[in-house]
């Protein structure tokens, strides 16, 4: 069994475990209504208390759309995040801390990094193995925008496509992300430093000209200002990376006796063994290699407990919702007490009254949780654009069978313990009811 179970594509096993976690409450249906019609009876009860109905169903969507937009925003956030780090293949380092190197180089995160030599640039960016070496030169901004040198070629590495203009070819150009709030043919002027910190004096003079847009990337690159490498050394008072006879030279080949350093390199390998030997190659006392999305994968599997706290949060709140909410239908269900009475001394099963009262609790559940699944998509959708706004990282959280799961499971845990009014509706004596 459990081998057929793994030859299942996982539609058809998300499938089957949403089935199984509803099988609790098909089979009490199905043991209460075998034989019994009670849906006049549960309209009946409906609308005599119609308000109290409805407040009983929003606080059951409230609850399963709090659970279900965490879920889905959470999980829209993991997966936002590793697309963020998708072109970065590996990232050189000075030795260091891995989190900290994969902050600042995939997430723009002003961090302070020891600078790989020139000599140890060189020596990367000659290997056979090696596609594509990028200086990735951090520290300065223009309001919000943090402003990166690079090279033409990992600009066109990040965005295959511009969504306009051109790669910069002189040094006082610059290509801009999608959402940086500039666009081709502005003047922007770079401060030394990010955020509050930023003087924007220090690099009075130096000005550069948006001659391109890239396309968006869903990472906060797309809030970034791309400059000439060779720039950024430049406005620091550095030589630029080329002997002086190189003349205006823009990009790699970099002569190591006038490389400045840089904080990181990102290299991508002719292909995937070439990438791997890059990694064993340069995991070295003098630089530091790794994957981003290795890193991210142990981050977030750090962080897995407060993932699965967050579940039982949901769950819990579920549950307390559904109590509250159960011991108040025993209180609704005592105000048809008499009604109920009647139907039993009228010769009425004791199951059909059980159906009723239990198919009346289950409707509600069954009611609230559907709409809730649907707010629950509206909340997801909300919290996915206030994560966007504040980390740049593009999140698109939609409803999956993780919620789907939570709400059968929801509803099967209810439709258990929905039993208890039905049963407490049978205790009761018939003839001191029909008399109240």
């Amino acid at each position: 069994m459990r081998d057929l179970w793994f030859t299942l594509p996982p539609a058809a096993q998300d499938l089957l475990a949403a089935l199984l976690l509803l099988l609790p409450a098909l089979v009490i249906a199905a043991a209460l209504l075998r034989g019994f019609a009670p849906g006049a009876m549960i309209r009946d009860m409906g609308r005599r208390f119609l308000f109290a109905n409805v407040a009983f169903v929003a606080l059951i969507a409230c609850a399963i759309a709090i659970g279900a937009g965490l879920l889905a925003s959470e999980r829209g956030l993991r997966a936002g995040t590793a697309r963020a780090a998708d072109p970065f293949d590996l990232i050189i380092a000075a030795p260091g801390s891995e989190l900290t190197a994969m902050l600042a180089a995939v997430y723009l995160q002003p961090a302070d990094m020891p600078l790989l030599s020139g000599e140890t640039y060189a020596r990367i960016a000659a290997d056979p193995a090696v596609a594509l070496a990028a200086p990735l030169a951090f520290g300065d901004s223009v309001g919000a925008a943090p402003v990166v040198g690079t090279t033409a070629g990992f600009a066109a590495h990040l965005s295959p496509e511009l969504a306009e203009g051109r790669l910069f070819a002189a040094h006082d150009e610059a290509v801009v992300g999608a959402l940086a709030g500039f666009a081709p043919g502005d003047e922007i002027a770079p401060a030394h430093g990010v955020g509050d910190a930023a003087d924007a004096h220090a690099h009075a003079g130096h000005e550069f000209q948006v001659v391109g847009r890239m396309a968006r990337t869903g990472s906060p690159w797309d809030r970034a200002v791309l400059v000439p490498v060779e720039a950024i050394w430049e406005v620091h008072g550095l030589a630029n990376g080329h002997a002086p006879e190189a003349g205006d030279q823009l990009g790699p080949p970099f002569d190591a006796a006038y490389f400045p350093g840089t904080p990181a390199v990102l290299l991508r390998g002719e292909g995937l063994g070439a990438t791997y030997q890059l990694l064993s190659r340069y995991g070295t006392e003098e630089t530091m290699a790794f994957f981003p999305g290795a890193v991210l994968a142990q981050l977030q599997a750090r962080l897995g407990d407060v993932r699965a706290a967050m579940s039982v949060m949901a769950v819990a709140a579920q549950v307390l919702v559904t109590l509250a909410v159960l011991l108040a239908l025993a209180i609704l269900v005592r105000l048809f007490a008499r009604a109920l009475a009647l139907l039993r001394a009228l010769g009425a099963p004791g199951r059909f009254v059980a159906a009723v009262v239990w198919s009346y609790a289950v409707g509600l559940v069954v009611l609230g949780t559907a709409l809730g699944l649907a707010l629950g998509l509206g909340s997801a959708a909300a919290l996915s654009a206030v994560v966007t706004a504040r980390t740049d990282i593009l999140v698109r959280a939609s409803l999956g069978w993780p919620e789907v799961h939570m709400a059968a499971g929801f509803v099967s845990l209810t439709a258990v313990l929905a039993l208890l009014p039905a049963w407490a509706a049978l205790r009761r004596e018939i003839v001191p009811e029909l008399r109240a």
